[in-house]
């Protein structure tokens, strides 16, 4: 076979040479170390909350080695393409404070970053392969390769089209020629020159040492329509655009031969490859991989169900390093792109995803920031998904900057709420708009007791007074009214009274907040103000 000929007969439009392209992308300009990574996804639907795994070693990679992170759309496949499916992979990312250094919106010099732009060079490449004698084209109708898979599945062979299964792997210039004068389409194969009996080595920068059996698969390189496929076109586009780190998940081990015998054939040099865990979620009491078709799955849900994008991001990097906690109970108000990400400490096991958890970060989180970082965010997040509540807490940002103060900073900061929209609940009962009686006391009590307790605390009430004089006339109502003023005293001898003062301080948190449990009940009156206080109080008075 003539294999210059052959090239020259299936790519007689190329004119450009590999050594055209290899001139046009040079080695990049880079400190020395520095890792170059990508992620690439397909525009196939919405984003899927297991892409910040690879997306965040991507980032921790690059940015720790003063690198670069690139975004590459990889679009070969038009029939499962969704519209407008690329801007929403990077406003999905941008909602959580990730971007890249080079994209479809921010061109580098090694564009473009979308493949369905780039048949040209995945052309010139292919013909250069045909040239090589590594490539060559199959005219094998879907009818022939579906009785090829029934016979080789009845015999129970390894199913592909390999060896003597290859009936156009050997075809000549003649045959070739005449099958395209006739108008028979065809796809690109590898020409392997692997051996399915052979063993390669290969070191695995999370998994370590593998032994993998070699590729013999002729796979398919250019599709019919004259698209790449995407194991050929990632390949070239690595090359080019001087990937260094190749991030993906788990599932893509079986595909490495054929990736490697492809770099090999090329004489291209291998990247470092990273194959990462799979998120996984519990199905009864089994552990399954997370698909985009799981209910949650979806990146953007977890903004509209008000999660802030920087619990989330601590959240995978719990599962992504196994000192990440250590570290930021360590090192509380750094911000965590200062977190020394280590490949060795990734997880060779599949992660599982846990709400429970993730709530638990996300609490962490919130606790940390201040008054004014709440409230911003939490303004934020209601324009879009609360308007009323917005409204609400922004008519006197003052009033809702002192209730979001409480218990913020010091050593053991609350943690009442760690999502945006568990807020509105929490706090609600400061204004108007949410305030209702929604808890009982707990235990048995007499209404007129109830009453009394209040009518006392009534003719007490000063909202000039200080914590400790406000705590006293507290004492003064409990004693007045037949309960304990000390709860020690209580446990001594409990059938002396009707209650202690806690039971009476419960009346009052009722009468003011609606629940058994609130913030400090002292300073939440501080806030409310006397007259709403007073009103509160009244009021409550009427429905007992």
């Amino acid at each position: 076979m003539d294999y210059k000929a052959l090239s020259e007969l299936l790519f007689p439009d190329v004119t450009n040479t590999i050594e055209f392209y290899e001139k046009k992308y040079p080695e990049r300009s880079l400190p020395e170390g520095a890792k170059v990574t990508r992620f690439a996804p397909s525009p196939t639907g919405f984003v899927h909350f297991g892409g910040l795994f690879p997306v965040l070693v991507d980032q921790y990679l690059a940015r720790q080695s003063s690198g670069v992170c690139y975004l590459r759309i990889e679009d070969t496949d038009s029939n499962r393409e969704v519209k407008g499916a690329e801007l929403d992979i990077i406003k999905s990312f941008e909602l959580f404070g990730i971007s890249f250094d080079e994209s479809i919106i921010k061109e580098g010099l090694y564009g473009p970053y979308r493949q369905s732009d780039r048949k040209e060079i995945y052309h010139t490449y292919a013909k250069k392969l045909v040239s090589d004698g590594y490539a060559y084209p199959c005219f094998c109708a879907k009818k022939d390769l579906d009785r090829l898979r029934v016979n080789q599945k009845a015999k129970k062979l390894n199913l592909g089209y390999y060896g003597g299964f290859a009936k156009c792997r050997n075809l000549t210039l003649d045959q070739v020629k005449e099958k395209l004068d006739a108008g028979i389409p065809y796809v690109l194969r590898l020409k392997s020159f692997g051996d399915c009996n052979n063993k390669i080595k290969f070191t695995d920068l999370v998994k370590g040492t593998l032994e993998l059996t070699e590729n013999d698969i002729d796979h398919v390189l250019l599709k019919s329509d004259g698209m790449p496929d995407y194991h050929l076109a990632h390949v070239i586009d690595d090359h080019l655009m001087h990937t260094t780190h190749v991030v993906r998940g788990e599932e893509w081990l079986p595909s490495l031969p054929f990736h490697i015998q492809l770099f090999n054939a090329f004489g291209f040099k291998l990247p470092k490859y990273m194959h990462i865990a799979q998120l996984m979620r519990l199905d009864g009491n089994a552990k399954k991989k997370l698909s985009k078709r799981d209910k949650g799955a979806g990146l953007t849900s977890y903004i509209s169900n008000g999660y802030a994008p920087e619990a989330v991001i601590e959240y995978v990097l719990t599962l992504l390093n196994s000192n990440f906690e250590d570290w930021r109970r360590a090192n509380p108000d750094l911000p965590v792109n200062e977190f020394p990400f280590s490949i060795k400490k990734m997880s060779l096991s599949g992660a599982l995803f846990d709400l429970v958890k993730l709530a638990d970060v996300s609490r962490n989180v919130l606790s940390r920031m201040t008054a004014e970082q709440i409230y911003d965010r939490l303004c934020n997040w209601t324009q879009s998904y609360d308007k009323k509540f917005n409204k609400v807490i922004t008519q006197n940002p003052d009033y809702t900057l002192s209730i979001l103060s409480i218990g913020r900073g010091g050593q053991k900061p609350r943690k009442d709420f760690g999502l945006w929209s568990e807020v509105k609940p929490y706090i609600g009962f400061f204004f108007k708009e949410y305030f209702k009686i929604t808890d009982q006391p707990e235990g048995e009590f007499d209404k007129s007791d109830i009453r009394a307790v209040i009518e006392e605390y009534l003719n007490l009430f000063d909202p000039g007074d200080d914590k400790d004089t406000w705590f006293e006339k507290l004492k003064t109502v409990a004693e007045k009214t037949g309960f304990c003023p000390s709860t020690k005293e209580y446990k001594q001898n409990p059938e002396g009274w009707k209650g202690h003062i806690g039971d009476t301080s419960m009346f009052i948190r009722l009468a003011i907040t609606g629940r058994l449990n609130s913030p400090d009940l002292y300073t939440v009156m501080q806030i409310l103000g006397g007259q709403e206080c007073r009103r509160r109080l009244q009021k409550y008075l009427t429905k007992i």
